[in-house]
């Protein structure tokens, strides 16, 4: 009995130990990163480097980022200054009022203290650089034939109503309609706060199971799509040099009225190192669809490096979570059991109509959850 009393003391001692251990590891951390954003915030004041555009705009992105952190940390220390105060008037105060109300005052700030600790962990988890971008998200048509374009319709439908409840903007860039409804391809773009790293967990091939408009027996088929999400390139992340670029104008096809079909407002850019194309032809200026054609080539251009980080992240990574891998299987979108089913994290949902409606974001939270946990877990290994 005395040898488990010792063993039991001994691992509590062991964990008290590891808990200061990373309480000082977490203040270490913090107080660098509350010194990096004093250093931040004295070169933004530098007239030479508010004289250089590109680095004033990555500085005054990253001083943005860590003004939660740093709001947090003063919280943090205010909070260990108060729970020190009320152990030092436990040590020596005499009045039993005053004690009493030390004492209630040290059990709120242990609580709260747990709470920020978790809190502080959750923000301190290295997050993707590309979270803050807007998004290019590609949609198209995959094994199936007119059942997979018109699943990839849904797909497309439930994006815009996602978005639409996180009031993001989108804005269709290009597409092909399928001949039987839906499309075989549609490219848009997604304008809002953290778009990029909420959207990026769509990436992969979506799976649907159902009897398409076409069958005439009633069977149920399996078709698919294939989604592809991008961080937007801004100006600042590619240096696009335009003399490197052909640009051919032609005469739109499609809808949209005589100057469209018969004025050469259409532009097709062509990136000659790379032999990327772009071709635009939705808006009536040709000035407005060469600015946007410029847009998707540098997003494409700064997709080749971007291919190159998300392989090595997922060489490290145990799971394929947030890897973009467009060749997996994410999703299984099941209409006889109404079931929707996220194979990376075994999440289902019961209720495909609501999904399909735009209520995603329990799957995306469980994904994000996912993801976050394997982060906090690689960081303390």
């Amino acid at each position: 009995m005395f040898v488990l009393f010792c063993v039991i003391l001994h691992f509590d001692y062991f964990f008290r130990n590891i808990s200061q251990i990373f309480i000082f590891k977490m203040l270490d951390k913090l107080e660098a990163i509350y010194a990096r954003y004093r250093e931040i915030e004295e070169q933004m004041n530098n007239p030479e480097v508010t004289s250089d555009m590109k680095r004033f705009v990555k500085l005054s992105k990253d001083y943005k980022d860590l003004q939660p952190v740093v709001k947090a940390y003063h919280e943090y220390k205010a909070l260990l200054d108060s729970i020190a105060e009320c152990k030092s008037l436990l040590s020596t105060e005499k009045d039993e009022e005053l004690r009493e109300m030390a004492k209630e005052e040290l059990v709120a700030g242990n609580e709260r203290k747990e709470k920020m600790e978790e809190e502080i962990r959750i923000m301190l988890i290295p997050s993707d650089p590309q979270d803050s971008k807007n998004a290019v998200v590609e949609i198209r048509g995959g094994t199936g034939g007119d059942e997979a374009c018109i699943f990839a319709g849904d797909l497309f439908r439930m994006y815009t109503r996602y978005c639409e409840k996180k009031h993001w903007k989108v804005e269709v860039t290009d597409f092909n309609e399928g001949t039987s409804g839906g499309y075989k391809d549609i490219t848009f773009t997604v304008t809002g706060e953290g778009v990029y790293g909420l959207l990026k967990y769509e990436s992969g091939v979506h799976r649907v199971q159902r009897v398409p408009a076409t069958e005439t027996q009633g069977r149920v088929h399996t078709s698919a799509a294939g989604v592809v999400v991008l961080p937007e390139a801004e100006e600042f992340d590619v240096d696009l040099n335009m003399s490197d670029v052909r640009i051919d104008t032609f005469c739109a096809s499609g809808p949209g009225g005589q100057c469209v079909n018969t004025t050469y407002s259409a532009v097709r850019l062509t990136h000659i190192p790379t032999g990327i194309v772009v071709s635009m032809q939705d808006q009536k200026s040709q000035i407005k669809n060469k600015e946007k054609a410029i847009s998707i080539l540098r997003t494409r251009l700064y997709e080749r490096e971007y291919n190159k980080y998300m392989e090595e992240l997922s060489s490290k990574r145990k799971t394929m979570v947030a890897t973009g891998d467009r060749s997996e299987k994410i999703r299984t979108y099941n209409y006889p059991q109404s079931r929707v089913t996220d194979h990376r994290i075994g999440w289902s949902m019961y209720n495909l109509p609501a999904f399909m409606d735009g209520e995603i974001e329990d799957c995306i939270d469980a994904l994000q959850l996912a993801e976050n946990a394997e982060k906090l877990k690689a960081s303390v290994g």
